[in-house]
């Protein structure tokens, strides 16, 4: 018997009866046998009946390859007729008889008869004729009596549960939770062991690890004989099973079936290599095993039971590694909102960001940091966020904005910094006069008042729901740390703070790929002389303001140095347009000039020079080092004076420029030259010697078609895949969110080419822009570093066409790792990507 065949319940019953744990009679139906059913070719029933002897009582289950795949709710009791009732009527009493039968009577007739639902309504206290009305009813809706051959009532549900399986609704739900359109449906058919009778009898469920921490603990629930079975899930007149002081427990009711429960609990978790639940009854002193699951668990607890069971030598660790889901490390990373708590949903965009933060509205940055003074949590919401709303961004908890996808500027530094992210949230509207917030339905939210972020659904909800807190404990690092020793691709971080780089070592990333330097710039202190250069009359004036500067990116550098410890980083040269640094309010225009004593109509005319029609496309980048070439040359100057400072004080570093948005070798070989210079300069002044790599961030499509001439002058190929996939396309990566749910859903696109790298078309560039820079420069280190590259198909792709390492924000590293890992672990054991690991049903 495999679960390819006859679905994981029957797979792990099986097992357990070899284990000689004590399960009622059960017989195991294949996928190919519940085919035919629903096409109405039935089984022998005879057969079927043969082995549960005279007068049975039967439970049919669904037995799928998967659990998540769903099926039909099992059905219990069949077999149950008038005769019977009579039997058990003497043998348990009147009312615990009854009780069975209308339960049964009702299943039937909703679930088999597919009759309305509320004619089979079963009263709180039935009385004596209630069973009879329910009799009644039935032969009413169906227009014939209740069946009463056990054979018949089997045989009906066989076909009632195969066919739901097959329907088209059921199909539709399965295959949204991955399944394929043919997945099969086992169903196994069971002896009742019904948990009442005389002397002790009751039914429970039992499980050796607390489903919420993974640690040791015996947890589950037992039902006296009073209650029977079904009333199980309801928890009705449960008792628990361990002593404490709560009251009589099953530990001390039935010592010796709890003690033989613990040891079936250590024979299941050595033989079937997992933490599993038990179901039971106790029929006058005699146990029975129904039906053994794997534990639900939460993402910590998947992680800690996984280690635990290689730690324990159950599983090795390859397989510890498979076992837990990427996603899962994503969610011990940040605070999350707890699963049973209500939710009082505001509106729904688009999750940018992972994790949930509560706090006040506020709407500005200058408010963000006011709040934070005063040590009040707040959520930064704004119709869209710039590089000047960083200093908000840091002082709050969240942030929401209305516009935007999920490379936007607010998506991108709330996953470098951490912070819950709810981007593209269209339906709200901000009213700057009454400082209020308007959702759907004319719902206002004022300034101050307490919202909650979920930036892992997109949801943005009122007041503050119950959370869990991130947990980073020794299982979480251990299975990192098998995690590095299987996968073949490096990962590193993109940091563009020494806060960002701290927490990308924390991490264990193997350096920075991507540094942006702007963000520097809009700290409090630069920003002011930032804007004194951009307004500079010439370049004397403009290298003025840079030697200021210098100072301070000379600390930044040395700084990230000193934190990555001789690891590599990669420093991306200035790229943003400069009109970026400029207020786009006309009180910030106001007080620009008054900080530059210069007239409001002079700052005016500035702005309005440099203003652009696309300046995603105009002068960034390459251009803006091309045509104002000292801010290079001091960038590079304060890139090697900290590289020489850091080698002076610890292990040598390497650094590696970056430029960004190069179209053409031209483009790479003037600034090498200048970059060059400043090299030997720095050098002849302080009497070291330094190497450093220059490389070239291929964002344009025209740089991954001519990667073979731009390699030679270029020691690594960094793939900027945000900028990339936008120009490809032809899509605003701001503003595409307002209508690619709607692409999505018509299938123009399969998913946001923003959230999932399109392998197809920016794939294809990739793969074109590694062969063309490896025919050009044969040892030419390749990488990528936008938003994709913590995706697993990111990875895998990378891993396929060669590259050497991945680069994401830092706060994802961590699911790169496990991802890369398993990515190379099943291509090794040639296991599927579909493929379970570690399960059993």
């Amino acid at each position: 018997m495999s679960a390819a065949r006859h679905g994981g319940r029957a797979k792990c019953l099986q097992r357990l009866v070899r284990m000689d744990l004590p399960l009622p009679t059960t017989v195991a139906l294949s996928f190919s046998c519940v085919h035919a059913i629903a096409n109405g070719r039935m089984p022998d029933m005879d057969e079927i009946m043969r082995h549960f002897g005279e007068a049975p009582l039967l439970s049919v289950r669904p037995s799928s390859q998967d659990p998540d795949w769903g099926g039909p709710g099992a059905i219990l009791n069949i077999g149950m007729n008038d005769s019977r009732h009579v039997r058990m009527c003497d043998e348990l009493g009147e009312e615990a008889a009854t009780s069975l039968y209308l339960r049964f009577i009702q299943s039937w007739a909703v679930h088999v008869a597919r009759l309305d639902p509320d004619s089979f309504d079963i009263p709180d206290h039935p009385g004596p004729d209630a069973l009879q009305a329910m009799l009644a009813a039935y032969e009413v809706e169906a227009d014939e009596p209740f069946p009463q051959d056990p054979s018949v009532q089997l045989c009906e549900v066989l076909r009632s549960m195969a066919r739901a399986w097959e329907g088209t609704t059921a199909r539709l739900l399965r295959q949204a939770k991955g399944a394929p359109a043919d997945a099969g449906l086992g169903l196994v058919v069971q002896q009742m062991a019904l948990g009442v009778g005389q002397g002790e009898c009751g039914s429970g469920v039992i499980q050796f690890v607390d489903s919420l921490t993974g640690l040791p603990q015996v947890t589950g629930r037992y039902l006296s004989q009073s209650q029977g079975r079904d009333a199980l899930k309801a928890g009705a007149g449960a008792i628990y099973l361990t002593r404490d002081d709560r009251g009589p427990s099953f530990e001390e009711l039935c010592p010796d079936a709890f003690a033989r429960l613990l040891r079936m609990g250590d024979l299941c978790r050595e033989r079937l290599r997992e933490e599993m639940q038990i179901e039971f009854t106790l029929q006058e002193g005699k146990l029975h095993v129904l039906d053994a699951v794997r534990v639900q668990r939460s993402s910590r607890a998947s992680v800690r039971i996984a280690v635990a069971l290689a730690e324990d030598g159950m599983i090795p660790r390859e397989e510890a590694v498979l076992r837990v889901e990427p996603q899962a490390l994503s969610e011990l990373l940040h605070r999350h909102v707890d699963p049973s708590a209500p939710r009082d949903l505001v509106v729904s965009g688009i999750a940018a960001s992972p994790g949930a933060a509560t706090g006040r509205i506020v709407f500005s940055a200058n408010a963000a940091q006011a709040s934070a003074a005063r040590g009040e949590p707040c959520i930064l919401v704004r119709r869209e966020t710039t590089p000047e709303d960083i200093r908000g961004m840091h002082a709050a908890e969240g942030v929401l904005t209305i516009r935007g996808g999920i490379t936007s500027h607010a998506a991108v530094i709330g996953r470098g910094l951490g912070l819950p992210c709810v981007v593209g949230a269209s339906d709200l509207t901000i009213d700057r006069k009454k400082r209020q917030v308007i959702a759907p339905g004319g719902r206002r939210l004022s300034e101050g008042e307490i919202i909650t972020l979920d930036g892992t659904s997109g949801e943005v909800l009122a007041g503050e729901p119950a959370m869990f807190e991130a947990v980073l404990d020794g299982a979480f690092r251990r299975l990192l740390d098998w995690a590095d020793d299987f996968r073949d691709i490096g990962v590193r971080a993109n940091a563009d703070t020494p806060a960002d780089a701290q927490t990308a070592r924390n991490f264990q990333a193997q350096g920075i790929g991507l540094c942006r330097t702007e963000h520097m710039f809009f700290e409090e202190g630069r920003i002011g002389m930032m804007r004194e250069m951009i307004f500079a009359k010439d370049e004397a004036a403009r290298r003025t303001v840079l030697e200021r500067l210098l100072p301070m990116q000379r600390a930044d550098f040395a700084r990230l140095f000193e934190i990555m410890q001789g690891q590599p980083v990669c420093i991306r040269l200035f790229d943003p347009p400069l009109h970026e640094f400029l207020p786009s309010d006309r009180a910030g225009l106001r007080d620009l000039a008054d900080g530059l004593a210069v007239s409001l109509s002079d700052v005016e005319a500035r702005v309005s020079a440099l203003t652009e029609y696309n300046p995603m496309l105009g002068m960034r980048g390459v251009r803006l080092g091309i045509t104002v070439p000292e801010i290079y040359e001091m960038q590079a100057r304060a890139i090697f004076e900290a590289t020489v400072q850091a080698s002076r004080d610890g292990d040598p570093v390497v650094p590696e420029v970056m430029i960004p948005l190069v179209s053409a070798m031209r483009e790479v070989e003037l600034v090498k030259a200048r970059i060059d210079a400043v090299a030997a300069q720095v050098r002849t002044q302080s009497g070291v010697e330094f190497d450093y790599r220059l490389g070239v961030m291929v964002e344009t499509p025209r740089a991954a078609l001519r990667a073979a001439d731009i390699a030679q002058h270029a020691a690594f190929l960094s793939f900027g895949t945000n900028d990339l996939t936008q120009m490809t396309y032809g899509l605003s990566r701001d503003d595409a969110g307002r209508f690619m749910s709607i692409y999505v859903k018509n299938g123009v696109y399969e998913e946001d080419p923003f959230h999932s790298l399109d392998l197809e078309g920016v794939g294809e560039l990739l793969k074109i822009g590694a062969e063309r820079g490896r025919a050009g420069r044969p040892d030419v280190t390749l990488s990528i570093c936008g938003e994709h590259g913590g995706s697993r198909s990111a990875i895998e792709f990378c891993r396929k066409q060669g590259f050497d390492y991945v680069s994401c924000s830092p706060f994802r590293v961590p699911v790169a790792r496990l991802s890369a890992a398993q990515l190379a672990l099943r291509e090794r054991l040639d296991i599927d990507e579909k493929v379970t690991v570690g399960r059993f049903f």
